[in-house]
């Protein structure tokens, strides 16, 4: 079995606490845009801007989806980054025993900046993959597989953290062992996706990270 050196991180319901925020947002934005939808927000978690437009904006103007974009951007740019509970120490005690960390996201370069000044995301992470580097979102598991590849691990050797079920699919599409995060979803309509369901990251040890690799 590949021993397992690498952890990978999604950033939205996993390093940052915003799903709520974005459900408020993006569900709100939906009866603005007159989307028939009644959770929109859930519809599109842990998808990019480009496959959101694509899929649920492809009847609209050009002009209508750059709107939909600009007001989004606009809204990333002040939106609170509260960080998951626990998350941070968690990710500093993985570094501290020499396991290769990356942030792996569906959200755009321009969010991370912001989320790594405030954060301090640089300390944390050995690298980043944004929506900006990918040609295919979650759940193609381009994402997760070029974290790897810019780690110098194979998939195998990588445990990702993952809270949506885009995610989720891959993570597990890309050969990894995956960590379900519940918040964004209850534990019941994520366990039989993943190795193993957190419901918090406060008090696990690196001791809790070794349990997950054997």
């Amino acid at each position: 079995m590949e021993k397992i050196e690498t952890a990978l991180f999604d950033f939205d319901g996993v390093v940052a606490d915003t799903e709520p925020i974005y459900d408020q947002y993006w569900n709100a934005a939906a009866k603005r845009y007159h989307l028939n939808y009644e959770n929109f927000a859930e519809l599109i978690k842990g998808s990019t801007t480009q496959y959101m437009l694509d899929t649920y904006f492809s009847g609209y103007t050009p002009e209508m989806k750059k709107q939909v974009v600009r007001e989004a951007k606009d809204f990333e740019q002040q939106m609170p980054l509260p960080p998951m509970p626990g998350v941070l120490d968690f990710i500093k005690t993985l570094r501290a025993h020499g396991i290769k960390t990356g942030l792996v996201t569906s959200s755009e370069q321009f969010k991370i900046n912001r989320a790594s000044a405030l954060l301090h995301l640089d300390s944390l992470f050995d690298t980043f993959v944004t929506a900006d580097d990918i040609s295919i979102g979650k759940p193609d598991p381009e994402c997760y597989l070029l974290g790897a590849k810019r780690l110098d691990s194979k998939p195998a050797g990588c445990i990702v953290f993952e809270d949506s079920l885009a995610g989720i699919a891959a993570g597990s599409a890309a050969g990894m062992r995956v960590i379900g995060v519940s918040g964004t979803y209850p534990v019941h309509t994520i366990k039989d996706k993943v190795y193993k369901v957190i419901t918090t990251f406060e008090g696990l040890t690196f001791n809790d990270y070794l349990s997950w690799c054997k």
